[in-house]
């Protein structure tokens, strides 16, 4: 995607945010650590035995930690490419409006708030509670949320299909194509779970003034 911003002379188009935050490239930098752990031999047992959020082991072995830790781990290179780069996208604006402490405690309450509802969703619906989960999504989606919220206006150029969109769209955008691909392993808990504890957060905090009520 290509972010567009306005300044005096008009629209202004440009790939990416023109500063990456300590706080964003710290991020990346601990995922893609944790990445390469899980893909080393020798410590990848014990890294997604430990990592891997799980419903029925998390409720029913008291693996509460999951909720923090799944939310560094990925699938496979692409998955870590694609959450990494709307971190890095959308996250590095909001933190520097918003100063990197406050961007960091959305970011890990988001994640964590994420985990839970992909740990509890199972036992509503009365699905497979032994299913694995993994990966920032749900985080991710709460920055992309926030932004969105942020900058309403902002013109977003999307690079498949190249459209321009305004960024109060592109959640619903992103959640109509997840929903039109019944069978594909994205967690449709972890995206919602984002999106939801995003919204209450920002609501709650009442420091964004584009969040509805």
């Amino acid at each position: 995607m290509y972010g567009g911003g306005q300044h005096r002379g008009g629209t202004q188009l440009g790939f990416g945010p023109p500063i990456t935050p300590p706080i964003i490239k710290q991020l990346i930098i601990a995922n893609v650590v944790v990445f390469a752990l899980q893909i080393l031999p020798a410590t990848r047992g014990m890294v997604e035995y430990f990592g891997l959020l799980v419903p029925a082991r998390f409720w029913g072995s008291q693996h509460f930690w999951e909720a923090f830790t799944y939310m560094w781990m990925h699938f496979g290179a692409m998955h870590i490419l694609f959450n990494m780069f709307g971190l890095w996208m959308f996250g590095s604006p909001l933190a520097l409006a918003w100063g990197e402490k406050r961007f960091l405690r959305y970011y890990l309450t988001c994640g964590v708030g994420a985990g839970v509802v992909i740990a509890t969703v199972p036992y509503l619906v009365d699905a497979n509670t032994q299913i694995p989960v993994l990966g920032a999504s749900g985080a991710v989606m709460a920055v992309l949320l926030a932004y969105s919220f942020t900058w309403p206006d902002r013109q977003i150029l999307l690079i498949f299909p190249p459209i321009p969109i305004k960024a109060i769209y592109l959640i619903p955008l992103i959640l109509f194509i997840e929903f039109a691909q019944p069978y594909s392993n994205v967690s449709h808990a972890g995206h919602l779970g984002g999106v939801l504890i995003g919204w209450l957060y920002l609501v709650r905090e009442g420091r964004t003034p584009g969040a509805p009520i």
